[in-house]
């Protein structure tokens, strides 16, 4: 009997866990019985409240969850990594403790994968109905903008709910970099992709851990993983700035001998330099920003660390 591996990244969800397991239980038994095998994997991400203990009591009672505690808090991409690691099933699904990625939809994306013969099968967000909207904007021009600088295409409402082969997973896992974008991972191996839309869920409790800076923070991730056009831009604004300084030089020049008074115009000069020094502090940041992604991934230190599992109980 095939089986599927669900790998739920936890931090903070000792509210949001117990609804999890009741409703994955409840479609498992209502769409699986009897056809396919589970297993739970829930990673606890360097939680502070009592997630673990919400994982231990869980894993006691059913043979079927297993669980995975960092040392430390090491985010969700190392989370779902480690996930992903762990898995034994034949097909892999990767979920959020909140129900914003409903259970319901996990039938209609085996079935899709085993009589379509699709490798994998992700879902978007078609609404961001309950988002506050400046999210949302910002959220649509990151898509917009990466997929313009990337060979990479990232569908726009993207959600790292999916479900995915083996294969797939294997392939995932072969690319051990430490700085991880997987929505960019998830297109770059590849495979032949379905996408299923659904309307934007609400947590059913708990906070968002995804503040406006984080986000922000995710999509600098995104862009330096993905594409290297913000190098390419800082040059071009860096060679275009040395055109129009050549230029201005050459004006003033002929300024000063046809009309003399070379000493005018301080503050527009002023003003010039602050603009010329501010894109070179950007167009420096932007190379800051490569030049530390390459400064973690030669350390090779471990993307996570494991502290107890399953097996320690």
């Amino acid at each position: 009997m095939e089986k599927i591996s669900v790998i739920v990244s936890c931090y903070n969800e000792e509210e949001s866990l117990p609804l999890f397991y009741e409703e994955m239980e409840r479609v498992r038994k209502k769409d699986f019985e009897n056809e396919t095998e589970f297993e739970y994997i829930f990673v606890n991400d360097g939680s502070k409240d009592k997630t673990l203990e919400v994982m231990k009591k869980l894993a006691k009672e059913d043979s079927k969850v297993r669980f995975i505690s960092f040392s430390r808090n090491f985010g969700k991409e190392a989370a779902m990594l480690a996930g992903l690691e762990a898995a034994e099933g034949d097909y892999i699904t990767l979920m959020d403790a909140d129900l914003q990625d409903p259970p319901a939809l996990l039938k209609k994306m085996y079935d899709t994968i085993k009589k379509e013969e699709y490798d994998q099968v992700g879902t978007r967000r078609v609404t961001r109905k309950g988002e506050p909207p400046i999210r949302s904007f910002f959220a649509r021009m990151f898509y917009k903008l990466i997929n313009k600088m990337s060979n990479v295409e990232m569908v726009d409402g993207a959600r790292d709910y999916r479900l995915m082969t083996r294969q797939v997973v294997d392939s995932i896992i072969e690319m051990q970099e430490y700085n991880r974008f997987s929505k960019g991972l998830f297109s770059f191996v590849g495979y032949k992709t379905k996408w299923l839309e659904y309307e934007n869920i609400e947590r059913v409790a708990g906070e968002t851990k995804w503040s406006f800076w984080k986000l922000f923070k995710y999509a600098i991730e995104g862009i330096t993983a993905f594409s290297t056009t913000p190098l390419i831009i800082s040059s071009v604004v860096g060679l275009l700035f040395c055109c129009i300084s050549f230029l201005l030089i050459v004006l003033i020049i002929i300024k000063t001998l046809v009309f003399g008074d070379p000493t005018s115009g301080w503050p527009s000069m002023i003003c010039i330099l602050f603009f010329v020094s501010g894109i070179q502090l950007f167009s420096l940041g932007i190379i800051g920003q490569y030049l530390a992604k390459t400064y973690l991934e030669v350390k090779k230190r471990p993307i996570y660390i494991i502290k107890e599992t399953e097996k320690d109980l």
